[in-house]
């Protein structure tokens, strides 16, 4: 069974992922149009969304987690396009 991941290290991480996902290679052949590539891109951004996904339906959750959570999903969203689409 897996241990609880607390909420503030949910945000930690998936901000962690996101930068990860500005800072992944690009391929030399195909450049961005590369299938893999992008495949591998959205898997981490999507990564990012599902760990804090819930966050704002837990009790415990402050108005302060859930602007965060959403911010979040703003900055997958606007590194999609930037990485992505240039």
């Amino acid at each position: 069974m897996s241990h609880l991941i607390p909420a503030a290290e949910r945000i930690t991480r998936a901000r962690a992922l996101i930068e990860k996902a500005r800072r992944f290679p690009v391929p030399a052949e195909a450049g961005r149009n590369d299938l893999s590539y992008i495949a591998q891109v959205k898997d981490i951004l999507q990564q990012a969304r599902d760990l804090v996904k819930f966050i704002p339906y837990t009790p415990t959750a402050t108005p302060e987690m859930k602007n965060e959570v959403k911010a979040i999903f703003e900055e997958a969203d606007r590194a999609n396009q930037e990485i992505l689409h240039g």
